[in-house]
């Protein structure tokens, strides 16, 4: 395996303080300062902080994918899938308590400011809502997957944005088993629809 170069280093000091301080409050030197390195070795790597905003947009898309992937070889079944993505709140609870969820925090600032990388860093909840969905349609809900996959996100972002505010661990918890819960209930309606779909059929060969 390779080492990390230089501007790796960058791209990972500055999705940091971009996550902890907001991508404005962020400059040149904190990062600098965080990689230690000289201006003149910063500025042959970025030029701009846009720049390092692209990069940093860029190494969360492959790490998301990469965590998809990995929830794909270890959950046997969609619902197991779909409980690896609930379970983010949970393994990240102390980050998310002080600072929130890294996505949502990202795409809504950088709205705010009418960032022309919004879009591209929107492409992070869009890869959630086609993983979702994808799952969801695989559980057996074809009809509803995307609607579902939507809800499943909003509750997420849900409860970051108030563990955050409000740095309640236990109401992280409370919602993370609330959602396994809804979980649970989707995929017993799967089933049922798809025992009766069967047992239908069954009756009509009959």
């Amino acid at each position: 395996m390779s080492e990390k170069t230089t501007r790796d280093h960058i791209v990972e000091a500055a999705d940091q303080l971009f996550y902890r301080h907001g991508y404005e409050h962020t400059s040149f030197s904190d990062i600098a300062d965080v990689v230690q390195i000289s201006r003149g070795n910063f500025y042959y790597h970025f030029r701009t902080k846009d720049e390092i905003l692209d990069a940093v947009i860029d190494a969360r898309l492959a790490n998301t994918r990469k965590m998809l992937e990995r929830w794909e070889i270890e959950g046997k079944h969609p619902a197991d899938r779909i409980r690896s993505f609930i379970h983010i709140l949970i393994a990240n609870r102390a980050d998310i308590k002080r600072f929130g969820c890294p996505v949502g925090t990202l795409c809504t600032e950088l709205a705010k400011l009418n960032h022309a990388s919004q879009r591209e860093a929107n492409k992070l909840f869009a890869l959630f809502r086609t993983w979702l969905r994808r799952q969801f349609t695989l559980l057996g809900h074809e009809a509803d997957a995307d609607a579902l996959a939507m809800h499943l996100l909003a509750r997420s972002q849900g409860v970051a944005t108030l563990a955050s505010a409000f740095h309640d661990e236990k109401f992280i918890k409370q919602e993370v088993k609330q959602m396994c819960d809804w979980l649970s209930s989707c995929t017993e309606r799967a089933a049922r629809k798809a025992h009766d779909e069967h047992s239908a059929g069954e009756r009509v060969r009959r």
